[in-house]
């Protein structure tokens, strides 16, 4: 199992929530309002007068097997329109409690 975290600009909501869809990853958690900018190029996303939008996060626990697929159409997602910000990070889940504990 992998933690797939995903930072995206508001506007790919719609677009994310499907592709998680698509890709049948039910369990996540979401946050709305992060800021951020990225390590190479693209504009901020603070939040502010000078720069006004806002990014969003999810955080997703994916079997093995449904990483490549979930990372390929993020990927093509975030081709769309790659001055806008889209990026997934994959880490290892090392554990998790069930409902035996």
């Amino acid at each position: 199992m992998k933690a797939v975290f995903i930072s995206l600009y508001q506007a790919f909501y719609d677009e994310v929530m499907e592709i998680l869809d698509k890709n049948e990853v039910r369990g996540f958690t979401y946050w709305n309002e992060v800021q951020g900018r990225g390590s190479h190029d693209g504009e901020p996303h603070y939040g502010t007068h000078a720069w006004p939008t806002l990014n969003s996060a999810v955080l997703a626990f994916v079997d093995d097997e449904k990483v490549r697929p979930l990372l390929h159409d993020i990927h093509e997602l975030d081709m769309s329109a790659d001055q806008q910000g889209l990026r997934a990070f994959v880490l290892s889940a090392e554990e998790m409690t069930d409902k035996s504990f």
